[in-house]
């Protein structure tokens, strides 16, 4: 049945078999096999054998196809056999390139996909929204993404956007069935998946999964988040397509002068053939994506979640990282550890609140309305534990929810409130908390009147405020009390505390259901201050940011002075830094800001809106900012920012769904670790980016070189194409999973506009290619003078092969040397480098290889001629590192 706007008439539920406290874990396995997984369908996948195939259907691999065929038919056996094998082995190691991209890249999707609250086993759990099934009861709240059509059996303040469905950007208020046994259900009644919550909270019975809902019904709405390129994937397709037409152009030149020379035309063909297969680095875009999906998975570890694979690359240019406090610079653990009320202040000691309060809960009133309102006002919940120590079995709370009303219920529970009062008072309505009105109300009902209960920011509060309450009287809030209690909540803000302020009102029998009246004429009743330590590995990563050039920001919606207390203590407040509010933002228009934000260190009292403000005026400014959020109303600046990042444990699937990662352990440490990290990632594109171009460039030019000198080509086609098997794919691999370097964190972050040539590795690369031929044609030369061509052609086959497999060790670092950075400290590559130089010893030691590849075998004579010849370009690599490189990094 579809529920939409077109369709209103009333459809009845018979939910008689449903249990509304929940379904038992063993119903709901039983269901998720009959209904199967509540995910839609995807498109067509890839099988790993069209993965493999695909890996034959690039333009110079058909070319040498034909070229084996041609070889065949001219009975040339043993070289069509071994081109066959060489296309197949890099066709294997092209398949288990991309394979594993798919793999990894599927493993991604599996932990991003979203997670919903339901009622199992008579608890509340979250669990991946796939794993919902029909009958299962959901819980919603504001930022929440509905995981699956339902039936709302209760609703408070419950709004829903669905403009995903509807195409209307106004939120559609919901109400619950009235009668959940035979419910009479219209489209007010009914949540749909992909939809989502911006305001209130509720329940609903699930009526439809997957394919059966009415997102299910409109084919084509997800899209695949990790689909699109990078920049830097984009830009070196570009690069391909350039390297291509200049190989192409350089092999028709040589194939030219080789035929005008009297070589044969078949022998040219085969040569241009595999020199453009050597030239062209067709591998490039693969090993980028393999050494992005590895790091992704290194970033797992660290507990980074990565979403877009953009971000890998964006993440290395951070240069401000906009955090919240709560739970990411801190702890997350709220206490309760000062009270203000009838005029004093009590200290509370750790969790014996009870020694000081059972002395006054009978006398002192307004602290027992202030727990009261504490624990009634409060969305927390009491879990009760059975724990064993030693024999015996002891019976623990725990108090699930937000940290700091955790705190308030903890504390007021603690101080002797009876649970059962608690559990007795009928709460009618809510208005929730939201970060603009700073506080949250709720409507109870005692000996049959209603009360408005309200805990929010004091200074807020006191706005709303009229009356206090003292000795068990309302007496009315001069100016000097407010004053007072401000200046209490300022002492209180200068230890670093959170601090809520309490109030009430006895309402009428009969009054509008609307904020302005209920939250109108408060009874102010007292203050709590709350402590959340910051975290201690927090203190390691700011230092580690202010040495990377990274400029960390506190966005807090906490006091001012608890802000900089805070920031000061984690040094986040330098000497010249700023503190904000969110009325000075507002009092600044968006020039002034940009010219301010250098400065800013902190901002306080600020809401969702004010963090888009921020993000694009520090973008104006040419920072790239990572801004973190869990809030729905968080979306906007995180879809703004470079870099958006939300909670994985606090946030809502909004804020998920419009990052680009998401902290699994909603931990400042790990957006540090997440920045090294790619860094980390893209010195190592640039390290096989450095390699291959080089080994390619080196090849050409050895075969231009000497078709330009009138010499015979010194490689012969197929050992061309050994030497890109060998020498290209495996220490290419290998580059892409170093090590980091011990200083990467001490650089400062790269402009996003750079190129991945910038810093002289473009400079590098052709010298380096240059470097190659010279000492490979050199080797080729002197060996022509005292043997054979054969000879001459297997002493230049070893001096490239040498070259470029000492070459990949030198590709480590673009700033220290070799012996600095330990030759050992990449197992893979001196792995990679050693199954690629017995592959070649092969080619010229086994009998049967050394006639397929048109070598001999080397003297000793012969291999001091290569290791002569094969170190001009390590000797010059060198130095270049020593001297350059130092005097470009002082300009």
């Amino acid at each position: 049945m579809s529920y939409g706007k077109k369709q209103m008439q009333q459809t009845i539920y018979y939910f008689d078999k449903t249990d509304f406290t929940g379904l038992n874990s063993q119903e709901a396995q039983k269901r998720l096999l009959k209904y199967g997984p509540n995910i839609l369908e995807e498109g067509h996948k890839v099988s790993p054998l069209q993965i493999f195939l695909n890996q034959f259907q690039d333009f110079m691999v058909m070319v040498l196809l034909a070229a084996t065929l041609i070889s065949a038919l001219m009975g040339e056996l043993a070289d069509a056999l071994t081109i066959t094998i060489i296309v197949i082995l890099n066709a294997v190691l092209g398949f288990i390139q991309e394979y594993r991209t798919e793999q990894s890249l599927e493993a991604l999707k599996k932990l991003a996909a979203p997670i919903a609250k339901v009622l199992r086993d008579g608890e509340q759990k979250e669990i991946e929204a796939s794993q919902i099934v029909i009958d299962d009861i959901i819980i919603l709240e504001a930022g929440d993404k509905v995981p699956a059509d339902a039936v709302l059996i209760e609703s408070h303040n419950l709004e829903v956007d669905e403009s995903i469905l509807t195409g209307e950007s106004v939120p559609v208020h919901k109400e619950a069935v009235n009668n959940v046994k035979r419910a009479a259900v219209t489209n007010s009644n009914v949540v749909y998946m992909g939809t989502i919550v911006t305001k209130g909270r509720g329940k609903a019975i699930v009526t439809a999964t997957g394919m059966q809902t009415e997102m299910g019904k409109i084919a084509g709405m997800i899209k695949d988040i990790e689909g699109d390129e990078t920049p830097l994937q984009k830009r070196l397709n570009k690069l391909g397509k350039v390297l291509v037409a200049g190989a192409l152009a350089i092999c028709g030149i040589v194939i030219v002068l080789g035929i005008i020379r009297g070589e044969s035309l078949y022998y040219m063909f085969l040569s241009g053939v595999s020199l453009a297969v050597a030239a062209i680095p067709e591998g490039l875009p693969a090993v980028v994506t393999v050494s992005l999906a590895i790091g992704v998975q290194r970033m797992l570890k660290r507990n980074a979640l990565i979403r877009k694979l953009p971000a890998v690359e964006t993440l290395g240019c951070t240069n401000v990282i906009c955090t919240d406090k709560t739970g990411t610079l801190t702890e997350n653990k709220m206490t309760v550890t000062k009270v203000f009320c009838d005029e004093e202040v009590f200290e509370v000691k750790g969790d014996k609140s009870k020694e000081f309060t059972t002395m006054r809960n009978k006398e002192r009133s307004a602290f027992r309305k202030m727990l009261e309102i504490g624990a009634l006002c409060n969305n927390a919940k009491i879990k009760r534990e059975k724990i064993k120590i030693g024999k015996e079995t002891l019976e623990e709370e725990k108090y699930l929810g937000d940290p700091t009303e955790a705190a308030i219920l903890s504390f007021s529970m603690k101080s002797g409130l009876s649970l059962e009062l608690v559990e007795n008072i009928k709460r009618m309505e809510e208005i929730p908390f939201d970060s603009d009105r700073k506080r949250m109300s709720v409507i109870v009902e005692i000996s049959g009147e209603k009360y408005v209960y309200v805990k929010g920011a004091p200074d807020v509060m006191l706005d709303l405020c009229t009356y206090k309450y003292t000795e068990g009287k309302e007496v009315p809030l001069t100016v000097f009390d407010k004053k007072r209690i401000l200046d209490i909540n300022e002492s209180f803000g200068r230890e670093a505390l959170r601090v809520l302020a309490f109030a009430y009102k006895k309402l009428p029998p009969k009054f509008p259901m609307v904020a302005e009246f209920i939250e109108k004429d408060l009874v102010f009743v007292g203050l709590e201050g709350m402590i959340d330590p910051p975290r201690r590995e927090v203190y390691e990563a700011i230092l580690k940011c202010k040495m990377a050039g990274i400029k960390p920001v506190m966005i807090t919606g906490d006091h001012k002075i608890t802000a900089t207390a805070i920031a000061k203590e984690l040094k986040i407040l330098g000497e010249n830094d700023k503190v904000i509010t969110g009325q000075d933002l507002d009092n600044m228009g968006d020039k002034d800001l940009e010219k301010a934000c250098t400065n800013i260190s902190v901002y306080a009292r600020v809401t969702p809106r004010h963090k888009l403000r921020i993000v694009r005026a520090l973008r104006n400014k040419g920072f790239t900012v990572a801004m973190t959020g869990d809030g729905v109303n968080d979306a906007p600046a995180l879809k703004e920012a470079d870099i958006g990042i939300a909670m994985g444990k606090g946030g809502t699937e909004v804020a998920k769904e419009a990052s680009s990662m998401i902290l699994l352990d909603d931990n400042f440490a790990t957006i540090v670790a997440a920045v090294e990290e790619g860094r980390i990632i893209y010195d190592n594109i640039r390290k096989f980016i450095r390699f291959l171009l080089s080994c390619n460039l080196g090849e050409v030019l050895t075969m231009f070189f000497a078709a330009l000198m009138a010499l015979k080509l010194p490689l012969a086609p197929i050992q061309i194409l050994m030497v890109n098997l060998v020498t290209d794919g495996l220490p290419a691999l290998a580059l892409g999973m170093d090590p980091p370097e011990k200083d990467i964190m001490m650089m400062k972050p790269r402009n996003a506009k750079e190129s991945v040539f910038s810093r002289g590795l473009g400079i590098r690369i052709i010298i380096v290619g240059f470097l190659m031929a010279v000492s490979t044609l050199g080797a080729y030369v002197f060996a022509l003078s005292y043997g054979t061509l054969e000879k001459a052609r297997t002493v230049a086959f070893a001096t490239l092969v040498m070259v470029e497999l000492i070459h990949a060790f030198e590709c480590r670092s673009e700033r220290n040397l070799i012996f600095e950075i330990g030759i050992f400290t990449n197992p893979y590559l001196v792995l990679a480098v050693l199954t690629s130089f017995l592959l070649f010893l092969a080619t010229i030691y086994v009998p049967p290889l050394s006639v397929v590849f048109r070598t001999t075998v080397l003297t000793g004579y012969d291999w001091l001629v290569v290791v002569f010849f094969s170190s001009i370009e390590f000797v010059f690599n060198n130095l270049y590192t020593a001297y350059i490189v130092p005097l470009t990094k002082a300009k």
